[in-house]
């Protein structure tokens, strides 16, 4: 049985609108059931039923010194606080999430980021990241980020501090400061990896 009957954009904006979902409960019943997308109107995926990837988050191992992770501290407006995150970002039109990776990476960090290519690809498919209120999809990208830290390319709202992170203090950090849901489970692996072969996970 279909789950709705209709779907209406509220907002027209940019980056994200909210929908209204004429929805049915199992029983049949209708109510009102809300989500934000990035996507259009006619590219919600409750229509197309798609998986494709709107953004990526970064796996960043310093190269130099592969017991560290580069991380980012953002201020974030929604809870008036700074994030510990990972670089992440949205996929441009035409650009792959390889791509979108270096991209951002620069553009959040002014380092170079070269992607790891190895590994099992389940691990590198689009993960729906908070279905109750969004149909916004994310695909991880690993690899190696290089060069010197610096924010010349933010855009102007954002507010970001680069840094690496070792596993003592990527322990601090998931026991002591506010975590993206995203950069805490990875964090978690970073832990527990081997710097010698540290990718070794993705097989």
């Amino acid at each position: 049985m279909k789950r709705f009957t209709g779907i209406r954009k509220q907002t027209d904006n940019r980056f994200l609108n909210l929908y209204e979902m004429d929805a049915l409960t199992e029983s049949g019943q209708s109510f009102s059931y809300y989500f934000a997308s990035r996507n259009g109107a006619d590219r919600i995926k409750a229509r197309t039923h798609d998986v494709h990837a709107e953004g990526i988050v970064i796996y960043p191992v310093w190269q130099d010194e592969p017991d560290k992770l580069v991380l980012i501290r953002q201020y974030r407006y929604p809870i008036d606080a700074w994030l510990y995150e990972l670089p992440a970002g949205l996929i441009d039109e035409g650009e792959t999430a390889a791509q979108a990776a270096v991209r951002e990476m620069k553009e959040e960090t002014g380092l170079t980021f070269t992607v790891y290519e190895g590994g099992d690809p389940a691990y590198r498919k689009a993960f729906f990241l908070g279905a109750g209120m969004t149909d916004e999809s994310s695909q991880a990208v690993f690899g190696y980020a290089s060069g010197t830290p610096h924010t010349d390319f933010k855009e102007a709202t954002e507010s970001i501090q680069v840094l690496t992170a070792d596993r003592t203090e990527a322990k601090r950090i998931l026991r002591d400061e506010r975590v993206s849901l995203r950069c805490a489970y990875l964090l978690m692996q970073f832990i527990h990896m081997n710097e010698k072969f540290p990718f070794a996970f993705l097989e």
